[in-house]
């Protein structure tokens, strides 16, 4: 077998180290491959070196989003990078959600504030909607979201801060999230496994750092079916993918399509990881 050097990319943040692509390279390391976990934007590394650089937990590229787009950019005519930029530019922006819309997949409603938009007040309340969640286009980890009435000045406050830094998302608040969100993991488009992330009693955001905790779950068949109808959209093959569902209305109702780092919840399956790797080995040709 011929040796084939991988970068698996992460951020710098001492606060949590993810180990999920340290797992990934020993693994890769093991088969015969060379494969490093590196910083994204450690200017020291020549990325044209590898064969293949992994996007994994680049968990500051919302903070850096120009200089993130142009590394993946720059990465790509050197080496190649997944997932591909085309579906990484696409996925940065939770417009994406729209278009999932317009092509029949199911989606919350959503109404998108231009950054620097003015009578906020009044457009939040337009929607009808009684309780909404307001968060940046560009952001994860539900770090700058916030819920409440569409009367809340506090909410409008919020809203009107950061409006004023980028694009804003409102979405009525859909009460399927407190049973939880099914994550669905595909790997070259099968399904590899899925995990139902509850929020903790009282709050609605189910990332762990929020308190939330992961259950396992058993995939249906209109989970499913949505997933891949929404991944059908993406405007280039996808190699790795995290689908976020909530129950809303009866129907599995797209959250989030998460294409660029997601966490991959290796951890909630035994095969997981091999699989991943997999689909890595399988991108090298």
């Amino acid at each position: 077998m011929t040796t084939r050097r991988i970068a698996l990319c992460t951020w710098s943040d001492p606060a949590y180290v993810d180990p999920e692509p340290r797992q990934a390279a020993d693994i890769l390391r093991a088969r015969g491959h060379d494969a490093d976990v590196l910083v994204w934007h450690d200017v020291d590394v020549d990325w044209g070196a590898y064969d293949l650089v992994v996007v994994r937990s680049t968990w500051d590229y919302f903070d850096r989003l120009e200089e993130f787009l142009a590394w993946v950019d720059r990465v790509d005519v050197g080496s190649r990078i997944i997932n591909p930029p085309s579906v990484i530019r696409w996925n940065v922006h939770k417009g994406y959600l729209a278009e999932l819309g317009a092509a029949g997949v199911a989606v919350l409603p959503m109404l998108v504030l231009p950054r620097g938009s003015v009578d906020v007040a009044s457009s939040i309340r337009a929607t009808g909607w009684e309780k909404v969640v307001v968060k940046p286009a560009v952001d994860g980890g539900a770090r700058q979201a916030a819920l409440g009435e569409t009367t809340s000045t506090a909410l409008v406050q919020h809203a009107e801060r950061i409006v004023a830094l980028g694009d804003v998302v409102v979405q009525p608040y859909a009460p399927g999230i407190e049973a939880g969100e099914v994550s669905l993991l595909l790997f070259d488009g099968e399904l590899s496994h899925a995990v139902r992330k509850v929020p903790a009693v009282g709050d609605y955001r189910v990332q762990a750092h929020h308190g939330g905790s992961e259950l396992p779950h058993t995939v249906t068949e209109a989970e499913l079916a949505t997933a891949r109808a929404a991944l059908a959209l993406a405007p280039e093959g996808v190699v790795y993918a995290r689908v976020d569902l909530v129950e809303h209305d009866g129907v599995p109702t797209v959250m989030e399509l998460e294409l660029i780092e997601p966490d991959l919840f290796l951890r909630v399956d035994d095969r997981a990881l091999e699989r991943f790797v997999d689909c890595i080995e399988a991108q090298l040709g």
